[in-house]
């Protein structure tokens, strides 16, 4: 009798966990894997295309100024006014927005340093996944063509008629929320203890939670906070 879907998981589940565990290496997308930050890029074309509002435009921009500065902020609040822009508009229209936005703008700042780095852990065995709090659309047409083959990303509600809202479904993959995740998705994807963080790569002093928690942990082009943690941790600092 054929194994039902739920049966044929498990039994993978299981199969994988009697196995060496899977070796996750996970990268950061915006500042590590692509020069810029794909967020404030997608601010600025919106703003030049008058598709956000002039008040949630001057909110943003206030929101912006605070992170500089290291202040609390609400992550899910500020990715709802960027979301604003597609809100009631259909899903499969807003994503291949952001995917032709992916191509047209982010697709050229994907550094070569990182497809190296990439390719060097898939053919070590390693499972290559990026981790990011940019919009998932983008993430997923990134990962079409650059050797990562799992991602979390920030993933934005969708209504019942199949139009976006400018609620985040969960929370923003952001600051330690990253290596949360990471651990329930890959808790779900091979099992509890199946899985182990080999290597983590990150360029923002919010990135310290996730890579502490890896066996190696790699600072790219990092700020100033990061450059102070990986001196004192012995993390390697990586010019790309």
């Amino acid at each position: 009798m054929p194994l039902t879907g739920e049966e044929t998981h498990n039994t993978l589940r299981e199969t994988t966990e009697a196995q060496t565990p899977v070796r996750l290496a996970v990268f950061d997308f915006d500042g590590t894997s692509i020069e810029g930050n794909s967020p404030v890029m997608l601010v600025r074309y919106l703003l030049k295309h008058d598709m956000l509002k002039k008040r949630d435009a001057f909110r943003i921009l206030m929101w912006g100024a605070a992170y500089k500065l290291r202040l609390p902020q609400n992550e899910s609040w500020v990715r709802g006014l960027v979301f604003s822009a597609f809100e009631g508009k259909p899903v499969a229209e807003v994503n291949q927005f952001l995917a032709d936005f992916y191509d047209n703008h982010i697709a050229k700042r994907f550094r070569a340093q990182a497809d190296d780095a990439m390719r060097k852990h898939q053919a070590a065995g390693d499972v290559v996944m990026v981790v990011s709090a940019s919009f998932e659309p983008i993430i997923l047409r990134a990962m079409e063509h650059h050797p990562f083959t799992m991602q979390v990303s920030t993933r934005m509600k969708i209504a019942p008629d199949g139009t976006y809202t400018r609620q985040v479904d969960g929370k923003p993959i952001e600051g330690a929320q990253k290596l949360v995740a990471v651990q329930e998705f890959a808790d779900e994807t091979f099992g509890p203890g199946a899985w182990e963080l080999v290597a983590a790569y990150g360029d923002h002093h919010s990135d310290r939670t996730i890579l502490s928690a890896a066996k190696q942990a790699y600072a790219v082009d990092p700020d100033r906070p990061l450059t102070r943690t990986a001196r004192r941790l012995g993390w390697p600092v990586l010019d790309w």
